[in-house]
């Protein structure tokens, strides 16, 4: 018996040095709709090297970006109805998609301004609650990745001081929160699908947008518009879904497993975007966009305290969110 249990202990380490590895008891497709070069990427990547590493290998999860499962709307609707096994869709789309409107609480103007404030709240019990919120909408939720803070990008006229930014057709997600927002902040809203803002900007469609400078490069949107503005008016979250149905039926210790990856990555994330925001910042100046400051970046706020006031009671999560926030920072 022992030399049986050698002799496989020796084939297994065999066949993990010639790539030959035992085959996985489960394999989960998980879909986002950035590109695979983009910070979500990485976070799910994060979350499968943990998930295999917390259950022995017996899990495996691959990661499929450049939108090949759908949109973010798609990946969602796909996650409720078990079409897909998970995604990672941003967070704004939940109220749009799913009718979750506490998630409104993650896109607050300003409520926000630091990497580790919003990582801490997302990792605590007000960053569970909305996870948790997800069970009723048929779906499991398991954590949160980062886009990273989101700016401004215009394609024509740099975009300096608060009057600057009237009457620029700029994209947003069509949510009511974000048309608030930004017709406070002096803009012409247009909704668009995150697949179409590359040509938007190149046709003249829209004459700018807000984003993340991960989007910026991974997109190629610095091809079509090289004015980037600081503003740092909210954060861009990933919710990462299950199939609720699928991970029910899983056994008690994978579940934990993949709630246990989830939850521990998240901090990790955090600070990976962090860190890689400079590294993005000197991409793009190398490919010519110019780097702005708002010189009043107090009116821009000042402008939208209005919105965040009226959002504060739409949902009992969003100002627990508010003062989890403000207590923390």
């Amino acid at each position: 018996m022992k030399v049986l249990h050698t002799l496989l202990a020796g084939a297994v380490a065999v066949g993990a040095m010639t790539g030959f590895a035992a085959a996985a008891d489960y394999t989960f497709k998980i879909g986002h709709a950035a590109s695979s070069q983009h910070a979500f990427n990485k976070g799910v990547e994060m979350f499968a090297e943990a998930v295999a590493e917390k259950t022995g290998g017996k899990v495996e999860v691959e990661v499929i970006g450049d939108r090949q499962l759908g949109d973010d709307k798609q990946l969602l609707e796909g996650a409720q109805l078990g079409t897909i096994d998970g995604a990672l869709v941003s967070a704004p789309i939940f109220p749009l998609a799913a009718g979750a409107a506490a998630f409104d609480a993650l896109q607050l103007p300003f409520v926000v301004t630091s990497y580790d404030d919003m990582s801490a709240a997302l990792s605590g019990p007000v960053g569970q609650k909305l996870l948790d919120s997800l069970d009723a909408k048929g779906m499991k939720g398991l954590s949160f990745y980062e886009a990273g803070q989101r700016h401004f990008l215009s394609r024509e006229k740099p975009v300096k001081s608060i009057g600057d930014f009237d009457g620029l057709k700029t994209r947003i997600v069509p949510i009511p929160l974000h048309k608030a927002t930004w017709e406070a902040v002096g803009t012409n809203p247009v909704g668009m699908p995150y697949g179409e803002v590359y040509s938007g900007l190149e046709t003249g469609v829209i004459d700018a947008v807000e984003i993340n400078l991960s989007s910026i490069e991974s997109e190629n949107l610095f091809q079509n518009a090289k004015e980037v503005t600081l503003t740092g008016h909210y954060f861009w979250p990933g919710v990462l879904v299950m199939n609720k149905a699928k991970f029910d039926a899983l056994p008690d210790d994978i579940q934990q497993a993949l709630i246990d990856a989830g939850h521990e990555t998240i901090a990790a994330h955090y600070q990976f975007v962090k860190e890689d925001e400079e590294r993005v910042k000197a991409a793009l100046q190398d490919q010519g966009v110019t780097i702005n400051e708002l010189d009043d970046l107090q009116a821009m706020q000042d402008k939208t305290a209005p919105v965040v006031e009226e959002w504060s009671g739409k949902d009992p999560v969003i100002g627990e969110f508010i003062e989890t926030v403000r207590k923390g920072s």
